[in-house]
């Protein structure tokens, strides 16, 4: 049995960085019950020379297991200890561009890069696809997406994105930006923003693009496909066929306005709770069975035990106990993140 020490990624945000090691720790946790069949033990924080890692104990590791922790959100360094020295472990994330696709974007509420990786790793390997991780190309979709912080990590991991949200100036800057991006960088694809017209109805606006993860691929016609749609994220069935998804994830916002009129006359709702009890179950219509829901928000202002009561009463099974209790974390002086995860029945 060999003891291995992970190296943490430094986070830009101070708080964030406070709690990457229990966050990696839970995360690992839960990569370990899903997809490495709790091969791995002592999973703990450890210290080494004064700095923070997450150890655990393991039989010699393989190269799958080795880019499979090499994807974990806040995964900097992997060494092997033996006799007293750190051995490095060579780690390959599915990375499939640069990493400025995620970083450049600086704005206002952005959700941290790192948090957002987290909550696609727990989700995506809380499905029925864990195993799949780094072969199966999923379709991700994030009902919520704002200027596209999730789009982004499933486009690096070579899957397939989607998204939604009704803030107009959010979809003009993602439009904006993803093509810029893909200009500069010199990526084959092709992109067109649209109207959404039914029955001789404006439905909202369309962001569509196909983009090659190399110049070979795109010839043969391998592209990965992004969507955006500008509407309401309550009519996400009526944009998507149902049982196209294998991951859906959101992060809903912390208070401030977001991409649903489910408050009626009031306006656009502020509540995560009558966001996600509204939604969720058009959004479970989405999902392909085995597939996965991922939901964060502020527990200042709305209980744990209501988010997953609102998942389950959309006919998904909600995931509880060990890891999955342990990605509650401080944001800032009024907002508490935490994570829950539903899985729709096979």
């Amino acid at each position: 049995m060999t003891e291995y020490a992970l190296l943490v990624q430094p986070a830009v945000n101070r708080v964030y960085a406070e709690a990457s090691i229990a966050l990696t720790t839970a995360e690992l946790e839960v990569a370990n019950r899903r997809a490495l069949g709790g091969r791995l033990s002592e999973i703990a924080e450890t210290t080494i020379a004064g700095v923070p890692y997450v150890g655990f104990r393991a039989d010699a590791l393989s190269e799958a297991d080795a880019a499979l922790l090499a994807n974990l959100s806040s995964a900097f360094a992997l060494f092997a200890r033996r006799e007293g020295l750190l051995e490095p472990v060579p780690l390959r994330p599915l990375d499939r561009f640069d990493d400025d696709l995620l970083t450049i974007q600086k704005y206002s509420g952005k959700t941290n890069e790192h948090f957002t990786k987290l909550l696609l790793n727990v989700t995506a390997l809380s499905s029925d696809f864990a195993s799949d991780f780094l072969q199966r190309r999923l379709r991700v979709l994030d009902p919520v997406c704002g200027r596209g912080t999730t789009l982004n990590q499933a486009l690096m991991y070579g899957w397939d994105a989607s998204g939604l949200d009704l803030d107009d100036k959010d979809f003009d800057a993602y439009a904006a930006f993803i093509q810029t991006w893909l200009k500069r960088k010199h990526v084959k694809h092709k992109a067109e923003t649209t109207r959404v017209r039914r029955e001789k109805q404006n439905l909202g606006r369309q962001l569509k693009a196909s983009i090659g993860v190399d110049k070979e691929s795109y010839k043969a016609g391998d592209a990965l496909d992004l969507t955006y749609v500008n509407a309401d994220t309550l009519r996400a069935d009526e944009f998507f066929r149902a049982g196209s998804f294998d991951v859906i994830v959101g992060d809903a916002p912390y208070g401030v306005r977001h991409g649903s009129r489910a408050g009626g006359p009031r306006g656009l709702d502020r509540s995560p709770l009558e966001l996600v009890a509204a939604s969720a179950p058009g959004w479970a219509r989405l999902l392909k069975p085995g597939g996965a829901m991922g939901i964060s928000w502020n527990t200042v202002v709305t209980p744990r035990e209501k988010v997953l009561d609102a998942l389950a009463a959309a006919g998904l099974e909600p995931v509880v106990g060990g890891p999955y209790d342990a990605f509650e974390h401080r944001v800032d002086q009024a907002i508490t993140r935490d994570l829950v995860v539903a899985r729709k029945p096979a």
